[in-house]
């Protein structure tokens, strides 16, 4: 798992800058401010999320437990509802696609509750 969620988070990262600077170069006129700005807030959390699953794959190896596991589930299944309804949205113009950006973010808020109860289980050295 450590390993997965090491290379999803810099999958995930890379992606994230990728898409960001589409954003700010293809997209910056062609898409409605309102738009672009549901687009960059897309960007914005799949940027932070790359990076709590990097911490994610360092948790894994030194946390009891299944909570750090979770977590990076959790990251990741918020990542893709999260961003990607937010990214679908932005690029479609389909505002429906917006009921699903809740489940990501709750998805996240879960992710991060886990990841401090993976914290609270490590063993201080």
């Amino acid at each position: 798992m450590e390993r997965l969620f090491f290379a999803a988070g810099a999958v995930s990262g890379f992606v994230s800058v990728a898409a960001g600077a589409f954003g700010a170069h293809a997209l910056r006129g062609r898409l409605a401010p309102d738009l672009l700005s549901t687009f960059q807030t897309g960007v914005l959390y799949q940027l932070a999320h790359a990076l709590a699953l990097l911490v994610c794959g360092f948790a894994v190896g030194r946390a009891p437990g299944p909570a750090a596991v979770a977590a990076g589930w959790l990251f990741l299944c918020g990542t893709v509802l999260f961003s990607g309804s937010l990214y679908a949205l932005a690029l479609s113009g389909i505002h429906a696609l917006g009921m699903v950006t809740p489940l990501g973010g709750v998805a996240f808020l879960a992710g991060w509750a886990a990841l401090l109860w993976a914290a609270l289980g490590m063993s201080a050295r």
